[in-house]
């Protein structure tokens, strides 16, 4: 999926290209979905693509909506990240190339943790249509 930036700048807002096309963070607990407890499919709010699934999202206490691990691994891309004075490991769309969060090793039960911004996602809710779009 090739989009000019000047196309991406149209099709989302403000914050999700600042988060999505240029690598950026939105605040802790500032997400729309960071409490959300309902039964659904998470999706790539730049192109749609379906990311992760509302039963393997927990409640991390970061402040950012988390999951044990994706639909499809085939759906994400894991790119190192040097960033910040930091080495961490970046979640990519991977159908669009949208910057999503950051996955760590420290998820519950040894498993891991995709920390997803909520700005980079739409949830469509079991059997309904997406909302938040």
């Amino acid at each position: 999926m090739k989009k000019t930036e000047t196309r991406w700048k149209k099709k989302l807002s403000p914050e999700q290209y600042r988060v999505l096309r240029e690598k950026g963070t939105e605040l802790p607990f500032s997400g729309k979905y960071v409490h959300t407890k309902d039964k659904g499919a998470y999706m790539c709010a730049a192109c749609g693509q379906e990311l992760f699934s509302s039963d393997t999202k927990f409640d991390s206490g970061t402040g950012w909506p988390s999951f044990t691990e994706p639909v499809n691994l085939k759906h994400i891309e894991l790119k190192k990240d040097f960033n910040h004075g930091m080495i961490r490991t970046e979640v990519i769309c991977k159908k669009c190339k949208s910057h999503l969060g950051h996955v760590f090793d420290d998820g519950p039960g040894g498993k891991k943790r995709y920390c997803i911004n909520s700005v980079c996602l739409n949830f469509k809710e079991k059997d309904k249509k997406i909302i938040n779009k």
